[in-house]
């Protein structure tokens, strides 16, 4: 029996997250992948897909200038319904918490197909924060068929929601398959040498969360500066996502500052190399949450809740949200103090051991009967 599967992937981070599993599926025979985009990052997904050399089987290319949260949910939900009914998949695979994510769970639902999640059992308990991945998240939950949770948790946020104890798999989370693979030394490109050329400490930033548009951004990014002011031998770069809302208040804050640089946000691979060079993260960023502490960098998270408490409880990130003397005190704490940073430095992994996309293939050979059982050793 091939097991036939439908990948989905609409972002960048889905794109990092799913391609281990992608890979991992299309080098067993007992597989055939297709993969499907929305294409709602339509660059930043493309550059994953290459780095990783991953092709897309069926672009969507549903992403259009200015449209709201509804016009995407239909727009991926009519394209993946063609999709389903076109591939006729034995399962549909999605990962994370996008539009995209619970558009695929609903086009499985509708055509009776079962949904794996993969990073199944994120929450933080408030609908709206972040938002709107809290209730995609959610949604997408009630019609998973396999969930997938990185850690014990995310299984046990589901089990809470009465989810049956026996289609909830611990895998880790495939974001540390990713990452072992793109952190491997490499030079950086001739765009980016100046993070090896120049002195002081780095400051990488992330931030683009939708809850945060607006006043609670510019109000990050003046903490950015302050810090800047306090430290004066530090350098910020910042990643700036292609949102418009989110460049204009960065440009307007940060972009005359002589020790800014607002740049593209790079390749994966690149951007990796810029988190192992990194002295300090500030991030909205969900992912990062999981890379930046397995390469040992302290991380200053810029929101109120996070769905990934892992990190927290294991005191290599910490929750600042978008505040500005937050961002002065705990950036300049960490940046000046040796031991304050020293004791949030260490190497934490509490997502996995990089074979999560392994397990995830193991758990689809035994639900549709290629094996008998989950080897001995399956336990992240």
């Amino acid at each position: 029996m091939t097991i036939n599967v439908l990948a989905v992937m609409g972002t960048r981070p889905e794109a990092v997250k799913m391609a281990p599993v992608v890979r991992t599926l299309r080098a067993d025979s007992a597989f055939g992948v297709t993969v499907a985009l929305t294409a709602q990052h339509r660059e930043m997904l493309d550059q994953v897909l290459r780095q990783f050399e991953i092709q897309g089987d069926v672009d969507l290319d549903i992403m259009r200038p200015g449209q709201t949260l509804g016009q995407i949910t239909i727009r991926a939900l009519e394209g993946l319904e063609r999709v389903i009914a076109d591939v006729k998949p034995d399962i549909v695979l999605a990962q994370g918490d996008t539009t995209t994510v619970f558009a695929a769970a609903l086009a499985a639902f509708y055509a009776k197909v079962p949904f794996g999640h993969v990073e199944a059992g994120l929450r933080t308990g408030n609908m709206y924060s972040p938002y709107p991945e809290e209730a995609n998240r959610r949604l997408a939950g009630v019609l998973t068929a396999l969930h997938f949770a990185p850690t014990a948790s995310s299984r046990d946020n589901l089990l809470k929601e009465n989810v049956p104890a026996e289609t909830i798999f611990v895998t880790g989370n495939t974001v540390i398959d990713a990452l072992l693979y793109a952190a491997r030394p490499r030079p950086l490109p001739a765009e980016l040498a100046w993070a090896d050329e120049e002195s002081g400490p780095l400051i990488l930033v992330t931030a683009h969360r939708r809850e945060n548009w607006g006043e609670p951004m510019r109000q990050a990014c003046l903490g950015m500066r302050d810090l800047l002011e306090r430290v004066p031998d530090a350098r910020l770069v910042y990643a700036v996502h292609r949102n418009p809302v989110v460049r204009e208040t960065a440009q307007s804050v940060l972009g005359d500052h002589p020790r800014v640089r607002l740049i593209e946000p790079p390749d994966y691979f690149d951007f990796v190399q810029l988190l192992k060079r990194a002295r300090l993260i500030l991030t909205d960023s969900g992912g990062i949450q999981e890379e930046a502490p397995s390469l040992g960098v302290p991380v200053l998270v810029l929101r109120d809740t996070t769905e990934r408490p892992e990190a927290v409880e294991a005191g290599v990130a910490k929750l600042i949200g978008p505040v500005r003397a937050a961002i002065l005190e705990e950036g300049a704490r960490l940046l000046t103090d040796p031991a304050a940073h020293a004791a949030m430095a260490r190497a934490a992994n509490p997502y996995g051991d990089g074979g999560a996309a392994t397990r995830i293939a193991q758990v689809l050979k035994v639900h549709f009967g290629v094996e008998a059982a989950l080897p001995a050793a399956f336990a992240v």
